[in-house]
Protein backbone atom coordinates (compact mmCIF):
# COMPACT_ATOMS: atom_id res chain seq x y z
CA UNK A 1 0.00 0.00 0.00
CA UNK A 2 1.38 3.89 -0.64
CA UNK A 3 1.86 6.63 1.99
CA UNK A 4 -0.79 8.25 2.85
CA UNK A 5 -1.70 11.22 0.48
CA UNK A 6 -0.77 14.36 1.06
CA UNK A 7 -4.31 15.77 1.33
CA UNK A 8 -4.86 12.98 4.67
CA UNK A 9 -5.41 14.67 7.52
CA UNK A 10 -3.01 13.93 10.42
CA UNK A 11 -4.07 13.96 14.16
CA UNK A 12 -1.68 13.96 16.97
CA UNK A 13 -2.86 13.81 20.36
CA UNK A 14 -0.33 15.14 23.57
CA UNK A 15 1.23 18.50 23.03
CA UNK A 16 4.15 17.60 24.55
CA UNK A 17 7.66 17.55 23.27
CA UNK A 18 7.42 14.39 21.28
CA UNK A 19 3.53 15.58 20.42
CA UNK A 20 4.63 19.10 19.24
CA UNK A 21 7.81 17.23 17.42
CA UNK A 22 5.43 14.65 15.44
CA UNK A 23 3.20 17.32 14.26
CA UNK A 24 5.57 18.96 12.79
CA UNK A 25 6.76 16.22 11.22
CA UNK A 26 3.58 15.57 9.57
CA UNK A 27 2.93 19.06 8.69
CA UNK A 28 6.28 19.29 6.79
CA UNK A 29 5.73 16.42 4.96
CA UNK A 30 2.80 18.23 3.27
CA UNK A 31 -0.54 17.41 5.60
CA UNK A 32 -2.98 19.12 7.51
CA UNK A 33 -2.45 18.73 10.67
CA UNK A 34 -4.20 18.88 14.06
CA UNK A 35 -2.92 18.71 17.04
CA UNK A 36 -4.81 18.19 20.24
CA UNK A 37 -4.07 17.88 24.00
CA UNK A 38 -6.04 17.97 27.08
CA UNK A 39 -4.67 20.64 28.65
CA UNK A 40 -6.44 24.34 27.75
CA UNK A 41 -4.17 25.90 25.79
CA UNK A 42 -1.27 23.50 25.55
CA UNK A 43 -2.43 22.43 21.86
CA UNK A 44 -1.85 26.76 20.42
CA UNK A 45 0.91 26.75 22.68
CA UNK A 46 3.34 23.93 20.91
CA UNK A 47 2.40 25.40 17.56
CA UNK A 48 3.75 29.00 18.52
CA UNK A 49 6.86 26.71 19.63
CA UNK A 50 6.99 24.95 16.34
CA UNK A 51 6.85 28.46 14.30
CA UNK A 52 9.35 29.82 16.57
CA UNK A 53 12.01 27.22 15.72
CA UNK A 54 11.08 27.23 11.98
CA UNK A 55 11.52 30.79 12.27
CA UNK A 56 15.24 30.28 13.71
CA UNK A 57 16.01 27.71 10.86
CA UNK A 58 14.69 30.58 8.07
CA UNK A 59 17.07 32.71 10.02
CA UNK A 60 19.67 30.97 9.84
CA UNK A 61 19.14 30.22 6.16
CA UNK A 62 17.93 26.56 6.74
CA UNK A 63 14.45 26.85 5.60
CA UNK A 64 12.98 29.40 3.06
CA UNK A 65 10.42 32.12 4.24
CA UNK A 66 7.50 30.65 2.23
CA UNK A 67 7.90 27.37 3.31
CA UNK A 68 7.93 27.75 6.75
CA UNK A 69 4.48 29.95 6.51
CA UNK A 70 3.29 26.84 4.85
CA UNK A 71 4.26 24.59 7.71
CA UNK A 72 2.72 26.45 10.24
CA UNK A 73 -0.20 27.28 8.20
CA UNK A 74 -0.89 23.45 8.27
CA UNK A 75 -1.10 23.23 11.83
CA UNK A 76 -3.99 23.31 13.23
CA UNK A 77 -4.35 23.66 17.17
CA UNK A 78 -7.95 22.00 18.18
CA UNK A 79 -9.43 22.44 21.99
CA UNK A 80 -11.64 19.14 21.90
CA UNK A 81 -11.27 15.56 20.97
CA UNK A 82 -14.37 15.54 18.46
CA UNK A 83 -12.20 18.02 16.51
CA UNK A 84 -11.00 14.96 15.30
CA UNK A 85 -13.09 12.59 13.62
CA UNK A 86 -12.27 13.41 10.01
CA UNK A 87 -8.87 11.99 10.78
CA UNK A 88 -7.32 9.60 8.23
CA UNK A 89 -4.25 8.63 10.84
CA UNK A 90 -4.46 9.58 14.71
CA UNK A 91 -0.74 9.10 16.18
CA UNK A 92 -1.13 9.70 20.23
CA UNK A 93 1.90 10.77 22.28
CA UNK A 94 0.45 10.90 25.66
CA UNK A 95 1.28 9.74 29.14
CA UNK A 96 2.78 6.05 28.97
CA UNK A 97 -0.36 4.37 30.69
CA UNK A 98 -2.04 1.12 29.39
CA UNK A 99 -5.08 2.37 30.83
CA UNK A 100 -4.81 5.78 29.50
CA UNK A 101 -4.14 4.66 26.51
CA UNK A 102 -6.49 2.37 26.25
CA UNK A 103 -9.28 4.64 26.88
CA UNK A 104 -8.48 7.25 24.87
CA UNK A 105 -8.16 4.81 21.51
CA UNK A 106 -11.61 3.21 22.24
CA UNK A 107 -13.11 6.95 22.32
CA UNK A 108 -11.01 7.53 18.92
CA UNK A 109 -12.38 4.38 17.84
CA UNK A 110 -15.94 5.67 17.82
CA UNK A 111 -15.23 9.18 16.69
CA UNK A 112 -12.85 8.34 13.88
CA UNK A 113 -14.29 6.65 10.30
CA UNK A 114 -13.94 3.00 10.13
CA UNK A 115 -10.76 3.95 7.93
CA UNK A 116 -8.67 5.98 10.14
CA UNK A 117 -5.71 4.07 11.31
CA UNK A 118 -4.77 4.67 14.85
CA UNK A 119 -1.04 4.69 15.71
CA UNK A 120 0.40 4.97 19.18
CA UNK A 121 4.01 6.59 19.74
CA UNK A 122 4.28 4.71 22.81
CA UNK A 123 8.10 3.05 23.48
CA UNK A 124 7.49 0.39 25.32
CA UNK A 125 3.70 -1.00 25.37
CA UNK A 126 2.48 -3.58 23.57
CA UNK A 127 0.76 -2.62 20.84
CA UNK A 128 -0.86 -6.28 20.53
CA UNK A 129 -2.16 -5.00 24.74
CA UNK A 130 -3.52 -1.58 23.21
CA UNK A 131 -5.31 -3.11 20.41
CA UNK A 132 -7.42 -5.77 22.41
CA UNK A 133 -10.15 -3.35 23.98
CA UNK A 134 -10.81 -2.07 20.12
CA UNK A 135 -13.18 -3.30 18.07
CA UNK A 136 -10.77 -3.74 14.68
CA UNK A 137 -7.86 -4.27 16.16
CA UNK A 138 -6.48 -4.22 12.82
CA UNK A 139 -5.89 -0.44 12.34
CA UNK A 140 -4.16 -0.17 15.34
CA UNK A 141 -0.18 -0.33 14.84
CA UNK A 142 2.88 1.36 16.58
CA UNK A 143 4.74 4.43 15.04
CA UNK A 144 7.57 5.17 17.46
CA UNK A 145 9.72 8.62 16.87
CA UNK A 146 13.20 9.25 18.51
CA UNK A 147 12.78 12.74 20.39
CA UNK A 148 13.54 15.06 19.11
CA UNK A 149 11.30 13.98 16.49
CA UNK A 150 12.12 16.33 13.59
CA UNK A 151 15.59 15.66 14.44
CA UNK A 152 15.95 11.77 14.50
CA UNK A 153 15.66 9.86 11.46
CA UNK A 154 14.64 6.66 13.11
CA UNK A 155 10.69 5.72 13.30
CA UNK A 156 10.18 1.93 14.51
CA UNK A 157 6.99 0.65 12.80
CA UNK A 158 4.97 -1.67 15.25
CA UNK A 159 3.05 -4.60 13.81
CA UNK A 160 0.85 -5.93 17.11
CA UNK A 161 -0.83 -9.33 16.72
CA UNK A 162 -3.55 -8.12 14.82
CA UNK A 163 -2.01 -5.43 12.64
CA UNK A 164 -3.73 -5.22 9.51
CA UNK A 165 -0.22 -5.86 7.14
CA UNK A 166 -1.60 -3.21 4.23
CA UNK A 167 -1.69 -0.52 7.10
CA UNK A 168 1.65 -1.80 8.29
CA UNK A 169 2.82 -0.84 5.49
CA UNK A 170 1.02 2.36 4.29
CA UNK A 171 2.42 3.89 7.57
CA UNK A 172 6.25 2.32 6.66
CA UNK A 173 5.92 4.21 3.44
CA UNK A 174 4.11 7.32 4.78
CA UNK A 175 7.46 7.77 7.43
CA UNK A 176 9.74 7.70 4.37
CA UNK A 177 7.72 10.11 2.45
CA UNK A 178 8.38 12.52 5.68
CA UNK A 179 12.25 11.97 4.98
CA UNK A 180 12.07 9.42 7.79
CA UNK A 181 14.00 5.97 7.60
CA UNK A 182 11.59 3.39 9.27
CA UNK A 183 12.09 -0.14 9.94
CA UNK A 184 9.74 -2.82 10.60
CA UNK A 185 9.78 -4.38 14.25
CA UNK A 186 7.16 -6.95 16.19
CA UNK A 187 5.59 -6.01 19.03
CA UNK A 188 7.94 -7.37 21.75
CA UNK A 189 9.43 -5.78 24.77
CA UNK A 190 11.53 -2.76 23.97
CA UNK A 191 10.76 -3.16 20.29
CA UNK A 192 14.43 -3.14 18.56
CA UNK A 193 16.22 -0.17 19.70
CA UNK A 194 15.44 -0.17 24.10
CA UNK A 195 15.84 -3.85 23.61
CA UNK A 196 19.20 -4.11 21.58
CA UNK A 197 20.78 -0.88 23.41
CA UNK A 198 20.34 -2.33 26.67
CA UNK A 199 23.59 -3.91 26.93
CA UNK A 200 25.43 -0.65 25.90
CA UNK A 201 24.55 0.94 29.41
CA UNK A 202 24.88 -2.64 31.22
CA UNK A 203 28.34 -3.63 30.50
CA UNK A 204 29.82 0.04 31.62
CA UNK A 205 27.83 -0.37 34.77
CA UNK A 206 29.00 -3.73 35.83
CA UNK A 207 32.84 -2.54 34.92
CA UNK A 208 32.18 0.45 36.93
CA UNK A 209 30.70 -1.87 39.65
CA UNK A 210 33.54 -4.12 39.38
CA UNK A 211 35.72 -1.67 39.67
CA UNK A 212 37.64 -2.27 36.38
CA UNK A 213 38.48 1.38 35.86
CA UNK A 214 36.63 4.73 36.60
CA UNK A 215 33.42 6.44 35.19
CA UNK A 216 35.97 9.30 32.47
CA UNK A 217 38.34 6.28 31.58
CA UNK A 218 35.25 4.39 30.65
CA UNK A 219 33.38 7.01 28.61
CA UNK A 220 36.52 7.76 26.93
CA UNK A 221 37.33 4.35 25.64
CA UNK A 222 34.00 4.22 24.85
CA UNK A 223 34.20 7.30 23.22
CA UNK A 224 37.95 7.22 21.76
CA UNK A 225 38.32 3.61 20.84
CA UNK A 226 34.69 2.21 20.30
CA UNK A 227 33.26 5.21 18.03
CA UNK A 228 30.11 6.21 20.15
CA UNK A 229 29.19 9.27 20.40
CA UNK A 230 28.85 9.33 23.99
CA UNK A 231 29.93 6.89 26.90
CA UNK A 232 27.19 5.21 29.15
CA UNK A 233 27.82 7.40 32.05
CA UNK A 234 27.44 10.45 30.23
CA UNK A 235 24.69 9.71 27.89
CA UNK A 236 22.46 8.00 30.85
CA UNK A 237 23.27 11.59 33.10
CA UNK A 238 21.68 13.11 29.94
CA UNK A 239 19.03 10.84 29.58
CA UNK A 240 18.04 10.84 33.46
CA UNK A 241 18.47 8.18 35.37
CA UNK A 242 15.20 7.77 36.21
CA UNK A 243 14.55 7.75 32.85
CA UNK A 244 17.10 4.85 32.05
CA UNK A 245 16.47 2.70 34.71
CA UNK A 246 12.64 2.37 34.50
CA UNK A 247 13.11 1.47 30.65
CA UNK A 248 15.82 -1.07 32.25
CA UNK A 249 13.71 -2.32 34.91
CA UNK A 250 10.49 -2.58 32.01
CA UNK A 251 12.53 -4.87 29.75
CA UNK A 252 13.49 -6.70 32.85
CA UNK A 253 10.31 -7.34 34.07
CA UNK A 254 8.80 -8.58 31.06
CA UNK A 255 11.11 -10.60 30.11
CA UNK A 256 10.74 -12.03 33.27
CA UNK A 257 13.32 -11.43 35.37
CA UNK A 258 16.28 -12.81 32.25
CA UNK A 259 19.28 -11.73 33.53
CA UNK A 260 20.90 -10.26 30.44
CA UNK A 261 18.48 -7.10 31.26
CA UNK A 262 19.12 -7.06 34.93
CA UNK A 263 19.12 -3.08 36.21
CA UNK A 264 22.06 -2.21 37.67
CA UNK A 265 22.18 -1.05 41.52
CA UNK A 266 24.47 1.55 41.07
CA UNK A 267 22.15 3.12 39.29
CA UNK A 268 19.50 2.54 41.17
CA UNK A 269 21.42 4.35 43.96
CA UNK A 270 21.52 7.12 42.06
CA UNK A 271 17.46 7.46 41.47
CA UNK A 272 16.63 6.80 45.11
CA UNK A 273 19.46 9.49 45.84
CA UNK A 274 18.16 11.72 43.58
CA UNK A 275 20.46 12.29 40.99
CA UNK A 276 19.10 11.80 38.26
CA UNK A 277 21.86 13.32 35.77
CA UNK A 278 22.27 16.90 34.09
CA UNK A 279 18.51 17.57 35.07
CA UNK A 280 19.17 17.43 38.75
CA UNK A 281 22.66 18.51 38.65
CA UNK A 282 24.28 15.71 39.55
CA UNK A 283 24.66 12.30 38.17
CA UNK A 284 27.61 10.19 37.40
CA UNK A 285 29.54 13.54 36.85
CA UNK A 286 29.27 16.75 38.84
CA UNK A 287 27.26 19.46 36.46
CA UNK A 288 27.08 22.77 38.73
CA UNK A 289 28.34 25.36 38.20
CA UNK A 290 32.23 25.82 38.20
CA UNK A 291 32.34 21.63 38.56
CA UNK A 292 35.21 20.13 36.38
CA UNK A 293 34.80 17.06 34.91
CA UNK A 294 37.62 14.38 35.71
CA UNK A 295 40.02 13.59 33.25
CA UNK A 296 39.98 10.11 31.83
CA UNK A 297 43.36 7.80 33.35
CA UNK A 298 46.15 7.89 30.79
CA UNK A 299 49.61 5.96 30.61
CA UNK A 300 52.55 7.68 29.95
CA UNK A 301 56.05 6.06 28.91
CA UNK A 302 59.73 7.51 28.69
CA UNK A 303 60.63 4.39 26.68
CA UNK A 304 61.91 4.48 22.93
CA UNK A 305 60.77 1.25 20.92
CA UNK A 306 61.32 1.23 17.18
CA UNK A 307 60.66 -2.28 16.00
CA UNK A 308 57.66 -5.32 16.95
CA UNK A 309 57.16 -8.80 15.21
CA UNK A 310 53.89 -9.77 14.54
CA UNK A 311 53.08 -13.43 14.27
CA UNK A 312 50.31 -14.34 12.49
CA UNK A 313 47.56 -12.00 11.60
CA UNK A 314 45.91 -10.07 14.42
CA UNK A 315 42.05 -9.68 12.53
CA UNK A 316 40.15 -6.66 13.04
CA UNK A 317 43.20 -5.03 14.68
CA UNK A 318 45.58 -5.70 11.60
CA UNK A 319 45.21 -1.73 10.84
CA UNK A 320 47.32 -1.32 14.14
CA UNK A 321 50.74 -2.59 12.08
CA UNK A 322 49.90 -0.56 9.47
CA UNK A 323 49.52 2.20 11.87
CA UNK A 324 52.83 1.46 13.49
CA UNK A 325 55.20 0.86 10.58
CA UNK A 326 53.83 4.51 9.08
CA UNK A 327 55.09 6.42 12.01
CA UNK A 328 58.59 4.76 11.42
CA UNK A 329 58.58 1.57 13.56
CA UNK A 330 60.24 -1.51 11.99
CA UNK A 331 57.65 -4.80 11.77
CA UNK A 332 58.98 -8.14 11.21
CA UNK A 333 56.26 -10.63 10.53
CA UNK A 334 56.74 -13.99 11.29
CA UNK A 335 53.97 -17.38 11.46
CA UNK A 336 52.04 -17.32 14.88
CA UNK A 337 48.77 -17.10 16.64
CA UNK A 338 48.19 -13.26 15.99
CA UNK A 339 50.28 -11.65 18.73
CA UNK A 340 52.25 -8.61 19.10
CA UNK A 341 55.59 -8.79 20.61
CA UNK A 342 57.50 -5.47 21.29
CA UNK A 343 60.83 -6.07 23.76
CA UNK A 344 59.51 -8.30 26.70
CA UNK A 345 56.03 -7.86 25.86
CA UNK A 346 53.54 -9.88 24.07
CA UNK A 347 50.74 -8.14 23.13
CA UNK A 348 47.35 -9.81 22.21
CA UNK A 349 43.64 -8.56 21.24
CA UNK A 350 41.44 -9.82 23.99
CA UNK A 351 39.15 -12.77 23.95
CA UNK A 352 37.30 -12.48 26.76
CA UNK A 353 39.32 -14.57 29.14
CA UNK A 354 41.07 -12.90 32.06
CA UNK A 355 44.84 -11.92 31.21
CA UNK A 356 46.02 -14.05 33.87
CA UNK A 357 43.83 -16.86 32.47
CA UNK A 358 45.15 -16.72 29.08
CA UNK A 359 49.03 -16.03 30.16
CA UNK A 360 48.39 -19.67 31.77
CA UNK A 361 46.62 -21.47 29.24
CA UNK A 362 48.72 -20.16 26.31
CA UNK A 363 52.09 -20.06 28.09
CA UNK A 364 52.65 -16.67 27.30
CA UNK A 365 54.62 -14.26 30.16
CA UNK A 366 54.70 -10.24 30.20
CA UNK A 367 51.26 -10.56 28.34
CA UNK A 368 49.38 -6.97 27.78
CA UNK A 369 45.53 -7.65 25.91
CA UNK A 370 44.25 -4.94 23.93
CA UNK A 371 40.90 -3.91 23.56
CA UNK A 372 38.53 -3.02 20.68
CA UNK A 373 38.50 -0.39 18.27
CA UNK A 374 36.07 0.35 15.53
CA UNK A 375 39.35 1.53 13.30
CA UNK A 376 42.53 1.28 14.88
CA UNK A 377 43.55 3.13 12.22
CA UNK A 378 42.08 6.06 13.18
CA UNK A 379 41.04 5.36 17.05
CA UNK A 380 42.78 8.00 19.40
CA UNK A 381 42.78 5.93 22.91
CA UNK A 382 42.91 2.14 23.49
CA UNK A 383 42.50 0.22 26.29
CA UNK A 384 44.79 -2.55 27.95
CA UNK A 385 44.83 -5.07 30.77
CA UNK A 386 47.95 -7.17 31.51
CA UNK A 387 48.32 -10.36 33.36
CA UNK A 388 49.71 -10.01 37.23
CA UNK A 389 53.04 -11.60 36.36
CA UNK A 390 53.74 -9.32 33.92
CA UNK A 391 56.87 -7.31 34.36
CA UNK A 392 56.63 -3.53 35.01
CA UNK A 393 59.55 -3.03 31.91
CA UNK A 394 57.07 -5.28 29.55
CA UNK A 395 54.40 -3.02 30.37
CA UNK A 396 56.25 0.19 29.90
CA UNK A 397 57.12 -1.40 26.66
CA UNK A 398 53.72 -2.38 25.69
CA UNK A 399 52.33 1.23 26.52
CA UNK A 400 55.17 2.61 24.40
CA UNK A 401 54.79 1.09 21.32
CA UNK A 402 50.96 2.21 21.74
CA UNK A 403 51.63 5.61 22.38
CA UNK A 404 54.16 5.70 19.55
CA UNK A 405 51.38 4.77 17.13
CA UNK A 406 49.68 8.09 18.53
CA UNK A 407 47.30 6.33 20.71
CA UNK A 408 46.61 7.76 24.37
CA UNK A 409 46.68 4.40 26.66
CA UNK A 410 44.13 3.98 29.49
CA UNK A 411 44.38 1.18 31.64
CA UNK A 412 41.63 -1.28 33.31
CA UNK A 413 42.02 -4.23 35.57
CA UNK A 414 42.22 -7.57 34.28
CA UNK A 415 38.40 -7.88 33.71
CA UNK A 416 37.04 -10.57 30.87
CA UNK A 417 36.72 -8.81 27.36
CA UNK A 418 37.88 -5.49 28.48
CA UNK A 419 35.46 -2.55 27.46
CA UNK A 420 34.08 -2.39 23.86
CA UNK A 421 34.84 -5.50 23.17
CA UNK A 422 32.35 -7.19 25.67
CA UNK A 423 30.03 -3.71 24.99
CA UNK A 424 29.88 -4.91 20.97
CA UNK A 425 30.14 -8.80 21.56
CA UNK A 426 26.52 -8.35 24.00
CA UNK A 427 25.13 -5.69 21.58
CA UNK A 428 25.30 -8.14 18.98
CA UNK A 429 24.11 -10.87 20.43
CA UNK A 430 21.44 -9.46 21.86
CA UNK A 431 20.65 -8.07 17.88
CA UNK A 432 21.06 -12.05 16.93
CA UNK A 433 18.76 -12.76 19.31
CA UNK A 434 16.47 -10.28 18.15
CA UNK A 435 16.90 -11.30 14.63
CA UNK A 436 16.16 -14.81 16.08
CA UNK A 437 12.86 -14.16 17.87
CA UNK A 438 11.47 -12.13 14.09
CA UNK A 439 11.27 -9.12 16.47
CA UNK A 440 13.30 -7.17 12.73
CA UNK A 441 15.46 -8.20 10.45
CA UNK A 442 19.82 -8.18 10.37
CA UNK A 443 19.22 -4.77 8.33
CA UNK A 444 16.60 -2.98 9.97
CA UNK A 445 18.37 -3.84 13.70
CA UNK A 446 21.35 -2.26 12.29
CA UNK A 447 19.38 0.83 10.68
CA UNK A 448 17.62 0.97 13.99
CA UNK A 449 20.88 1.43 16.54
CA UNK A 450 22.36 3.59 13.65
CA UNK A 451 19.51 6.04 13.23
CA UNK A 452 17.75 5.78 16.44
CA UNK A 453 20.98 5.98 18.94
CA UNK A 454 23.80 6.82 16.34
CA UNK A 455 25.81 3.95 16.92
CA UNK A 456 28.95 4.31 14.64
CA UNK A 457 28.23 0.80 13.03
CA UNK A 458 25.01 -1.58 13.01
CA UNK A 459 26.29 -4.45 15.59
CA UNK A 460 25.33 -7.41 13.48
CA UNK A 461 27.66 -5.70 10.35
CA UNK A 462 30.27 -5.09 13.84
CA UNK A 463 30.05 -8.47 14.04
CA UNK A 464 30.67 -9.72 11.17
CA UNK A 465 33.66 -7.71 10.56
CA UNK A 466 35.30 -9.49 13.93
CA UNK A 467 33.95 -12.43 12.17
CA UNK A 468 30.77 -14.49 14.31
CA UNK A 469 32.99 -17.85 15.66
CA UNK A 470 35.47 -15.36 17.22
CA UNK A 471 32.42 -13.00 18.87
CA UNK A 472 30.65 -16.70 19.63
CA UNK A 473 33.95 -17.73 21.35
CA UNK A 474 34.50 -14.05 22.96
CA UNK A 475 31.03 -14.77 24.51
CA UNK A 476 31.49 -18.37 25.47
CA UNK A 477 34.71 -16.89 27.43
CA UNK A 478 32.82 -13.90 28.76
CA UNK A 479 30.14 -16.99 30.07
CA UNK A 480 32.66 -19.02 31.92
CA UNK A 481 34.61 -16.25 33.86
CA UNK A 482 31.29 -14.88 35.12
CA UNK A 483 29.33 -18.55 35.36
CA UNK A 484 26.34 -16.62 34.38
CA UNK A 485 23.69 -16.48 31.91
CA UNK A 486 23.88 -13.12 31.03
CA UNK A 487 26.59 -13.83 28.53
CA UNK A 488 25.37 -17.01 26.74
CA UNK A 489 25.52 -16.76 22.79
CA UNK A 490 22.06 -16.19 20.68
CA UNK A 491 21.55 -19.80 19.04
CA UNK A 492 21.54 -17.42 15.42
CA UNK A 493 24.87 -16.24 16.48
CA UNK A 494 26.22 -19.48 16.87
CA UNK A 495 24.24 -21.45 13.79
CA UNK A 496 25.49 -18.73 11.33
CA UNK A 497 28.84 -19.12 12.90
CA UNK A 498 29.08 -22.66 12.13
CA UNK A 499 27.96 -22.42 8.76
CA UNK A 500 30.64 -20.10 8.54
CA UNK A 501 27.80 -17.10 7.25
CA UNK A 502 27.52 -13.68 8.01
CA UNK A 503 24.35 -11.30 8.84
CA UNK A 504 25.43 -9.63 5.74
CA UNK A 505 26.76 -11.77 3.09
CA UNK A 506 28.48 -9.64 0.50
CA UNK A 507 27.15 -10.12 -3.12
Amino acid sequence: MPALKTSATVAVIGAGAMGAGIAQVAAQGGHPVKLYDARAGAAAHAVEGIDRQLGRLVEKGKLGAEAHAAIVDRLQPVESIEALADADLVIEAIVENLEVKRDLLRQLEALCSPDCILASNTSSLSITSLAAGLEHQGRMIGMHFFNPAPLMALVEIVSGLASDPVLVACLYETAKAWGKQPVHARSTPGFIVNRVARPFYAESLRLLHEGAADCATLDALIRDAGGFRMGAFELTDLIGHDVNYAVTCSVFDAYYGDFRFQPSLIQKELVDAGRLGRKSGFGFYDYTEGAQRPEPVELGSETHVDACVVEGSLGVAEPLVQRLAEVGVKVTRRDGDGLLRVGDAVLALTDGRLACQRASEDGLANLVLLDLALDYAKASRLGIAWAAGTCATARDQAVALLRRAGLKVSPLADIPGLVVLRTVAMLANEGADAVFQRVGSASDIDLAMRAGVNYPQGPLTWADAIGLPAVVAILHNLQAAYGEERYRPSLLLRRLGAEGRAFHERA
